[in-house]
């Protein structure tokens, strides 16, 4: 892909701190091995909210997903049907509600950025549950749009700024440039029947800051809880003062998460408010973490520090760039056979044990 669809993908914000944070703190888990067990094999099977998945990670939201591959949000939703993993489909993905709900049969999961009115909140959460989704994942660590040079460098929009770096850019990639010439400019499908027609890109830009209402809070999340019937999960918690609440509403879930280093650079990386939420809240709410896993061994790490589920965006989505539409059923393979190869190793019959091998 383009350098500049590559650095709205692998980037983080500011200095990148938090990003490589995330990376290194996974990797310092270590796990201890049973030689000499008796041993009867691994199963990765795993259930989450009364569905059993073929393995204990799912497909992340991931906003802009057809600036960095043409038609990858559909790409990875049917390559997570064929694996038996949760699918979950940002607002502003580049695939509609509907689009994913064909695909999946209507078995995915929405990521809802919290609108500014309450009428397409509504709007938003009957169109999720009309098309078969079942859990919704509010997100709760994008209270401001954050500062990522990178991106300010690139000049990125939708579509790319034409800027002469650019335009080279795409040139030296021609798989890319006719992939997105036949596949049309990538669009937020899911919000394209609310935005006005005719807009430029600054009056887009305004239109979507204008339409979002970042930051969540209690009174923003119990009419949710009120009128959504599915799970509900919220995504971005790293306190415990947040993970109260999120018990106290009702909430079925919680993604430890700080949206993969793009928005406080000077934060924890994720596993350590992990490890620090779970003895507490195991029992009260399914715990899961994304940002920073890249590998089954990292999922393996995550697993084994308490986590009852996993999320990964960036890894399938550099499948896809290095493999187009079959990127997404080789990484999830890949992922599972590191996973198995991991669990074998150290002797870990089932998902849920991994905590046991921790040291």
């Amino acid at each position: 892909m383009p350098g500049f669809a590559y650095d709205y993908l692998a980037g983080g914000c500011f200095s990148e701190v938090n990003l490589d944070r995330n990376h290194a703190d996974i990797k310092e888990v270590q796990l201890k091995p049973w030689y000499l067990k008796d041993y009867a094999g691994a199963s990765q099977k795993t259930e989450l909210f009364g569905k059993t998945y073929d393995a204990p990670f799912g497909m992340a939201p991931v906003g802009l997903q057809g600036l960095m591959w043409p038609k990858s949000c559909e790409y990875l939703a049917q390559a997570a049907v064929d694996h038996n993993i949760p699918f979950c489909l940002s607002t502003v993905g580049t695939a509609s509600i509907e689009t994913i709900s064909e695909i999946t049969n209507g078995d995915f999961w929405f990521q809802l950025y919290h609108p500014a009115e309450d009428e397409l909140r509504d709007q938003l959460l009957e169109r999720a549950w009309d098309a078969g989704c079942k859990t919704l994942v509010i997100l709760a660590d994008t209270p401001t749009f954050a500062y990522r040079p990178k991106e300010i460098r690139n000049g990125l929009s939708i579509p790319p700024r034409m800027t002469m770096r650019n335009i080279m850019q795409m040139c030296t990639h021609p798989t890319w440039s006719l992939s997105q010439l036949f596949a049309g400019a990538p669009e937020f499908k899911t919000m394209k029947q609310y935005i006005p027609k005719g807009l430029n890109m600054k009056h887009l830009a305004q239109f979507m800051n204008k339409t979002f209402s970042g930051r969540l809070t209690e009174a923003k999340i119990a009419p949710i809880r009120d009128k959504w019937k599915g799970n509900l999960v919220i995504k971005g918690v790293v306190n415990p003062e947040d993970a109260e609440v999120a018990v106290r509403l009702g909430l079925d879930g919680m993604i430890v998460s700080n949206h993969g280093g793009r928005q406080l650079d000077r934060g924890q990386s994720t596993i350590k408010p992990l490890q620090e939420l779970v003895p507490e809240f195991k029992d009260k709410i399914k715990i899961m973490m994304d940002s920073g896993i890249q590998s089954g061994a990292d999922i393996a790490a995550t697993l084994a520090s308490g986590a009852d589920f996993t999320f990964l965006g960036r890894t399938p989505m550099y499948g896809i760039g290095a493999m187009g539409k079959y990127g997404g059923h080789h990484t999830f393979e890949m992922l599972k056979k590191q996973i198995q190869q991991v669990m074998e190793q150290v002797a870990c019959e089932k998902v849920s044990d991994f905590p046991n091998h921790k040291i």
